[in-house]
C-alpha cells in the first residue's frame, strides 16, 4: 500500500481502501471487491491493481480480461509500480493484451527504476532468453545483480 495514494483520500476512503486490501490479502474477494471497487473507478492505484487481479483472475466476481486491463494500464500510467509489473506481465504472457514483448519490456523497466525486484529478476531472463530484446547474457548479468541474484 502506497502513503502517497492514501494522502490524497478522506477519511473515509483511506478505511474503505486499508479494509479492502485487508480483505484482498485474506483473500476474502468479495469483500474485498465491495470495498475497492469504488475507489478504483475514481482512479485510486492501489484499488485498481488489486481490482485487475481479481478481474483478471475471476476472484469474487466474473473473470473480466477487459476490466482488467483498464484497471492495471491505469494504474500502471499513475507510476504504481506493482501495477507496471503486472502489466508487463500481461504483455508478456499475452493476457488481457494481445503478447507484445517490447511492450513488457517497457513497463519492466518503469517498475525495475522504482527498485521492484522482481521487475529487474524479469527483465534479466528476457535478455537471457532474447524476449523482446537482442539475447544479451551481459545485460542480464547486469539485471540479475541489481535484484540481488
Amino acid at each position: 500500500m502506497t502513503e502517497e495514494h492514501q494522502d490524497t483520500l478522506n477519511p473515509t476512503d483511506k478505511m474503505a481502501l486499508q479494509s479492502g486490501i485487508a480483505a484482498f490479502e485474506t483473500k476474502s474477494f468479495a469483500q474485498a471487491q465491495r470495498l475497492l471497487f469504488p475507489l478504483a473507478e475514481r482512479g485510486n492505484p492501489d484499488a485498481q491493481y488489486r481490482m485487475a487481479i481479481m478481474c483478471q483472475n475471476g476472484l469474487g466476481m466474473v473473470a473480466n480480461m477487459e476490466k482488467a486491463k483498464t484497471y492495471m494500464e491505469s494504474a500502471a500510467e499513475q507510476g504504481y509500480a506493482f501495477a507496471q509489473h503486472g502489466l508487463g506481465f500481461m504483455y508478456m504472457q499475452g493476457e488481457c493484451v494481445e503478447q507484445d514483448y517490447v511492450k513488457a519490456i517497457e513497463w519492466f523497466r518503469k517498475a525495475a527504476d522504482q527498485n521492484l525486484i522482481g521487475a529487474m529478476a524479469t527483465l534479466g531472463n528476457m535478455y537471457e532468453e532474447g524476449q523482446g530484446v537482442e539475447k544479451d547474457a551481459e545485460e542480464a548479468q547486469r539485471w540479475y545483480k541489481k535484484a540481488g541474484f
